[in-house]
């Protein structure tokens, strides 16, 4: 969760590749529900192929039965990170502190 200038929060969507580290999406909303996830990797797995595993923190938007119900069906793999380990999703999490820092 991001804070603007005014105070109010937003939240950020932001989708990497491990292997190119390339930034594939980033959505801006107040918040986000499964099926603004789904929308956002629907159109990656389009444009950019199904990869094998999804790697996510563990919020509302990834653990819902919406987002559980379309990777099985795109037969694409979960794995959480352990909550409170952002370390485990370092990639994400390098890139997010980065691009804050840019704003």
């Amino acid at each position: 969760t991001e804070r603007l200038e005014n105070g109010k929060r937003v939240r950020m969507l932001v989708v990497i590749d491990e292997y190119t580290r390339e930034c594939l999406a980033i959505d801006v909303a107040k918040k986000f529900t499964g099926h603004d996830v789904v929308e956002v990797l629907r159109y990656l797995f389009a444009v950019r192929g199904e990869p094998e595993y999804i790697r996510s923190d563990n919020g509302p938007e990834f653990v819902s039965k919406v987002v559980q119900s379309w990777l099985e069906y795109a037969n694409v793999k979960t794995l959480y990170i352990a909550p409170g380990s952002p370390w485990e999703n370092g990639y994400v999490e390098s890139f997010n502190g980065k691009f804050r820092d840019e704003l």
